[in-house]
């Protein structure tokens, strides 16, 4: 019962599209422009920097509530840090399916962002490993190919390995049953989040994926 309610907190949470609302104050709709995404990588393109920045700060900040929501409800628990990430999924699902925009809604990134960052907070010092390692896989690949798709994909897969690796070293503090519940929580997570780019891996295989500040997109993006 614990999961359901984290994942219903999380949907809740997840339900508030920040690329749709920035959309708005520039009487645009996100929907309808660019990818079609309501993430902040499309409102980047369609709207700017500023758009981009303020898109992605919303979807931070919506997994974040959602997040300490939990941890106050829950707070002693032995499977906490589950807990936590059931709120995430949550987050995740509401974000990439809204059911008032008919299930449109974005790829997940900035929550995933997010969960690493908040990770961070409750298991000071050494988590800070687990955003670093998180923020390398993301940026050096965009750096050095200007391809966001291509750094998300590898900074959740990345995630993915780290929340294994600092699991199995004791850093949540849970038993092994939990820790299992766990890898494969965010394994899920990780499957979704690659289904939502299958057309930017197709297009990266095929060489014309669209490229960070390439003007305009040689396809449609997915």
């Amino acid at each position: 019962m614990e999961r359901i309610i984290c994942l219903a907190i999380g949907y809740v949470c997840g339900l508030l599209q920040s690329g749709y609302l920035v959309g708005k104050l520039h009487h645009i709709d996100i929907r309808k422009s660019g990818s079609g995404n309501a993430g902040s990588t499309n409102a980047l393109r369609v709207m700017g920097w500023k758009a981009g920045l303020m898109t992605f700060t919303g979807d931070v900040l919506k997994c974040f509530a959602a997040v300490l929501i939990v941890r106050g409800l829950y707070h002693g628990s032995n499977c906490l840090a589950l807990l936590m990430m059931y709120a995430g999924a949550g987050v995740t699902l509401g974000h990439n399916f809204p059911f008032y925009m008919k299930f449109k809604g974005g790829k997940g990134i900035a929550v995933m962002a997010a969960l690493a960052v908040s990770n961070c907070f409750w298991h000071l010092p050494y988590s800070v490993l687990m955003f670093f390692i998180t923020l390398v896989f993301f940026a050096v690949p965009v750096v050095v190919t200007r391809y966001i798709s291509l750094g998300s994909l590898l900074a959740y897969a990345a995630f993915f390995i780290e929340m294994v690796v600092f699991g199995q070293l004791g850093w949540f503090g849970m038993e092994q049953a939990y820790l299992y519940e766990l890898y494969i929580l965010v394994f899920l997570l990780t499957a979704l989040a690659w289904w939502r780019h299958r057309a930017n891996i197709k297009r990266l295989l095929n060489g014309t994926e669209n490229k960070f500040g390439s003007g305009k997109s040689k396809s449609k993006e997915g």
